[in-house]
């Protein structure tokens, strides 16, 4: 698996609670674009419409050497999910404060693009915090580790 791009603000607005792979629907020139990592995930999301899931708001640049530009880069991308995912993720996201957020693109084994999707609920400012707090004190402990191992 080698990825392409982290979403490393959905760690820390939300609170990641499950995590599902997903097929994405692209055009061919913006797996170009992807393969040079032009793309912005940060302010994207997913929902699910008609039985269906679609991302929104992911920027793919648009690759420079193609002639058409026709494409355009934050359009609705068709998510492939099973329907049985579908419908566990309708049942969450009906509930007040879930949100479907990409956290990372990546290509798998047969060089397939695939979108690892988390349901989400949004952390409170206190509980983004503590979870600096917590990380900064892991550090420290590590670094001490280290001078002394």
């Amino acid at each position: 698996m080698a990825d392409i791009a982290v979403n490393r603000k959905a760690f820390h607005n939300y609170e990641i609670l499950d995590k599902y792979e997903a097929g994405i629907m692209l055009e061919g020139m913006e797996v170009k674009s992807l393969r040079g990592h032009e793309l912005d995930m940060k302010d994207s999301y997913a929902i699910i419409s008609n039985n269906e899931a679609w991302l929104l708001n992911m920027y793919i640049k648009p690759y420079q050497f193609d002639g058409r530009q026709e494409v355009s880069p934050t359009r609705t991308r068709k998510l492939l999910l099973n329907k049985s995912e579908i419908k566990k993720l309708m049942g969450k996201v009906s509930q007040k404060g879930y949100t479907i957020l990409p956290l990372k693109l990546y290509f798998n084994s047969r060089n397939l693009v695939k979108v690892q999707l988390g349901l989400g609920k949004s952390k409170k400012l206190v509980d983004k915090r503590e979870a600096k707090k917590l990380k900064d004190l892991d550090r420290d402990l590590q670094r001490e580790l280290n001078r002394r191992g």
